[in-house]
């Protein structure tokens, strides 16, 4: 395959995830109402959405080429900026099942290939 049609494939899949990720918000918020630290002013629910409505443009920037590069940085950035949600969880699941703990814990170590994915994303748009 060659290097620019890998690239757009990468890119068009890093998309796919944020705005699968984004709608979930809207379709089960009750999930991540859960995973919204307290700490943050306002309701969980508005958190859910706004970061739903977030990962939605984030997707949309990501999939369009002119915007591909910011769009990826600010993925990116909002990997890093969602980890204290992923540590929430991962402290709020140390008694459920082991299934969910799993889940729980693995979705912290999972942000560093997110963002390093994103990062070269932007790196290699046009």
């Amino acid at each position: 395959m060659e290097p620019n049609r890998s690239r757009a494939r990468s890119a068009l899949a890093l998309a796919a995830l944020l705005g699968l990720a984004g709608a979930t918000h809207f379709t089960r918020p009750k999930y991540y109402d859960a995973i919204v630290p307290r700490a943050l002013p306002g309701t969980p629910r508005q958190w859910t959405y706004a970061s739903g409505a977030a990962e939605l443009a984030l997707a949309t920037a990501v999939a369009v080429p002119c915007t591909r590069r910011l769009g990826s940085l600010a993925a990116a950035a909002f990997f890093v900026a969602v980890f204290p949600a992923n540590v929430k969880m991962a402290l709020d699941f140390r008694s459920k099942s082991p299934k969910a703990r799993a889940l729980a814990y693995g979705r912290l170590p999972l942000q560093v290939p997110l963002v390093a994915w994103a990062w070269k994303v932007a790196k290699a748009a046009p």
